[in-house]
């Protein structure tokens, strides 16, 4: 059966691959190699395979080659739109930082016009009540004047009686014409004094309406300067309050903890308020008093404000280049917990501290390179990582705004940068929390 099969397969080939000789000659002998249809078939079974296999990996080049030409030109069309995006971030953030120099401005010329109408109200309060002193003086003097008038009056009434009385006696007697020129003396005398005081009572009302209209006028101005003050307040503490809402921070525990800070007794948040004199205070006693009240909380947040991170480390250009949470760690590619925000800029840039405290540390801890730390009022402690140089020493008192280093590149780093933490009670929190409260304000 085997050898039938292999006979049909063999005429098969043969039909296809007719047997042939290749005849090998030389000077003294001839050979020939025999190709059996078999052997045929495998060599040319051979040459296919090698011919597909060349066909299969010129394609898979190919399109490798254009696989890696639209990868490359994708990576490409990437970073334009990173960096299409950065630039926007950047102007974004110049932007932001022309509005927030502008809205300071704005805030320091509200404080000073506060400042200057809160001096304006104090004079006016005070012109007032001189004007209420004089006006009691001139009634109390017009009161004196009616008395004396009417005591005059009383006199001539008392001379008309007795000259009527004593008339015939009068007559009578020699000395008549003495008692009657001492009578008409007295009597003119007492006309004079009775026309004077009417002068006086005529002068001292008109007085008093002159100083009525000036009063009235003076209330319309105190009016118009409590206005202009409540909407001072309500602008400058309303954002003031909402950036501390929106960092976290509870405003009536910050305002105590601030207000017991300074609580000596002529000091500069010592209260100010109108006095009453023992009498009800008036409408506009009260309002007074709640200003000074809203201005001396205003004052509060202000010292509160200096004393919280509500300001940004990096003033020069510069760019985030790493965000607070988890993230791909830069050295090993490995997912670790990032407990700040990144800001890079050139090797040198000034660094600045965000808020008013002491500084607790400034010197080289391991991944951190030059570090400082700064510990503020509330539990709040700010770092400032990797720097090239230290510009501040522990036990030193800095202010808001005050250089304390240079951005470098020290510890463990990739490239130059600031590496800038904010902790609560020891804890890390998003820095970004109070940057960002603080863009409507400052």
């Amino acid at each position: 059966m085997r050898t039938r099969l292999g006979a049909k397969l063999h005429i098969v080939l043969e039909r296809y691959f007719p047997e042939r000789r290749v005849f090998l000659k030389s000077d003294t002998d001839t050979r020939f190699i025999r190709l059996r249809p078999g052997s045929q078939l495998i060599a040319y079974a051979g040459v296919a395979l090698l011919v597909a296999w060349a066909i299969v990996a010129t394609a898979i080049i190919l399109l490798d080659s254009i696989g890696s030409g639209n990868f490359r030109e994708q990576a490409k069309r990437d970073q334009n739109n990173y960096q299409a995006r950065l630039n926007e971030l950047s102007s974004q953030r110049d932007s932001r930082a022309t509005e927030a120099v502008a809205a300071q401005n704005r805030f320091n010329a509200a404080l000073a016009q506060i400042s200057v109408m809160q001096s304006e109200l104090l004079d006016s309060e005070t012109r007032r009540r001189e004007l209420e002193t004089g006006i009691e003086v001139i009634q109390s003097t017009l009161r004196g004047t009616m008395k004396d008038r009417e005591a005059a009056r009383s006199k001539l009434a008392d001379a008309q009686e007795q000259l009527n009385g004593g008339a015939g006696t009068a007559l009578a007697s020699a000395g008549a014409g003495a008692s009657m020129g001492f009578v008409a003396e007295a009597l003119a005398k007492t006309a004079a004094e009775r026309d004077q005081v009417i002068l006086d009572s005529q002068d001292a009302l008109l007085a008093a309406d002159e100083m009525a209209q000036q009063i009235s006028i003076m209330k319309e101005q105190n009016d118009a300067i409590f206005r202009q003050l409540e909407d001072a307040m309500t602008v400058s503490v309303a954002p003031l309050d909402k950036m501390f809402r929106a960092a976290g921070m509870p405003t009536d525990r910050i305002i105590e903890q601030v207000r017991r800070g300074y609580s000596g007794q002529g000091g500069p948040l010592t209260p100010l308020s109108f006095s009453t004199r023992g009498q009800e205070p008036t409408a506009d006693t009260l309002r007074a008093n709640r200003l000074l009240d809203q201005m001396d909380r205003l004052n509060l947040y202000r010292i509160a404000a200096q004393k919280a991170p509500f300001a940004n480390p990096v003033k020069d250009a510069f760019r985030f280049t790493s965000k607070f949470g988890p993230r791909r760690d830069p050295k090993t590619g490995g997912r670790r917990m990032h407990k700040g925000v990144d800001f890079a800029a050139a090797n040198g840039t000034p660094l600045y501290a965000t808020a008013d405290g002491v500084v607790t540390h400034s010197g080289w801890s391991s991944g951190y390179g030059r570090l400082v730390k700064i510990q503020h009022e509330f539990g709040i402690e700010t770092r400032y990582a990797h720097m090239s140089k230290l510009r501040v020493k522990v036990g030193q008192r800095v202010s808001r705004g005050q250089r304390i280093g240079d951005m470098g590149a020290s510890g463990r780093v990739t490239g130059v940068h600031l590496h800038y933490e904010v902790r609560v009670g020891g804890k890390a929190v998003n820095p970004m929390i109070y940057i960002k409260a603080a863009n409507d304000v400052f």
